[in-house]
């Protein structure tokens, strides 16, 4: 009796699996759906998890069954293009940055270069002080001015 039982329980399991829900997708708030109908046209292709496989007879012909079977390549067409086009955003951006970036250190160097020359003329140079009084600069103050001015070159002009 037992075994009758078994081939029983058995034979009801193979029926029930054939009327098992076969699609499966996300609805609009994330929640999975599992129906043995296909989904609302508004379900996106992306949200459809699971779909049931094509029923193909046996004696079918390989090209029928590469028809009947859609071909997913698993990849977004729109967004990778909106990612390639971001990435590109971003690209130009990090470049005009740059570019930026290096015409102000151009500039600097042309700066520095024309006051040192300035300085290590030896002509007299006058700067206004906390009180707003005009002193001339004594030899140690050109010097030290030389040497920051040396260190903007090495640093911009290189």
């Amino acid at each position: 009796m037992n075994q009758i039982q078994a081939f029983l329980l058995a034979a009801a399991c193979g029926v029930s699996m054939t009327a098992a829900a076969q699609w499966q997708w996300l609805d609009k708030d994330g929640h999975k759906v599992f129906s043995d109908r296909a989904p609302p046209p508004e379900v996106l292709e992306k949200d459809i998890l699971k779909r049931p496989a094509p029923r193909i007879p046996a004696s079918a012909p390989a090209s029928q069954l590469e028809a009947g079977v859609p071909k997913v390549s698993g990849v977004d067409k729109d967004l990778m293009e909106k990612r390639k086009k971001a990435d590109e955003a971003e690209a130009n951006r990090r470049k005009a940055e740059q570019d930026k970036f290096l015409l102000a250190k151009v500039e600097n160097c042309k700066r520095a270069r024309q006051v040192k020359t300035r300085y290590e003329s030896g002509q007299p140079i006058a700067h206004t002080n906390e009180k707003g009084e005009r002193e001339l600069l004594d030899a140690a103050g050109r010097a030290t001015e030389i040497k920051r001015l040396d260190a903007i070159i090495e640093s911009d002009c290189n």
